[in-house]
């Protein structure tokens, strides 16, 4: 078994869609561990998203998911890091494969509903940062 940390974002809360996309979690066989209704702060958000510090995008993405309410799940199954990106879709939500969740929910890349680890040293890093 494998873990990772999926986000659901404000963008995603506020559209009152966080129960379709935990039923497309479940569905798709992963366990949820843990999970938590969380609103980072900006400075949370930047330790988090820190490994992107000197990207251009950096400042909208912490102003984003430092805007509301997220959803943050510790999420279980055979192969998770690489499954949940597979059922996320694409970072831009109009190049996502359909029936995808970032397809489905998303709206821009800035806004594209979840947020998923990218390896298996992201995903120990992310957890933590979460889940003590």
């Amino acid at each position: 078994m494998e873990r990772t940390l999926a986000i659901i974002k404000p963008d995603s809360v506020k559209k009152n869609v966080v129960g379709k996309i935990i039923d497309r979690i479940e569905s798709e066989g992963f366990r949820i561990v843990e999970m938590r209704l969380v609103h980072l702060t900006a400075d949370a958000a930047m330790e988090f998203y820190a490994v992107h510090r000197q990207r251009p995008f950096f400042e909208d993405l912490v102003a984003f998911i430092s805007s509301g309410d997220s959803v943050v799940l510790l999420l279980e199954r055979e192969n998770a890091i690489g499954y949940w990106r597979e059922v996320m879709g694409s970072t831009d939500p109009g190049r996502a494969v359909p029936g995808t969740i970032r397809r489905i929910f998303g709206f821009s890349i800035e806004r594209n509903a979840v947020h998923g680890s990218d390896s298996r040293d992201t995903a120990a890093t992310e957890i933590a940062f979460f889940f003590k």
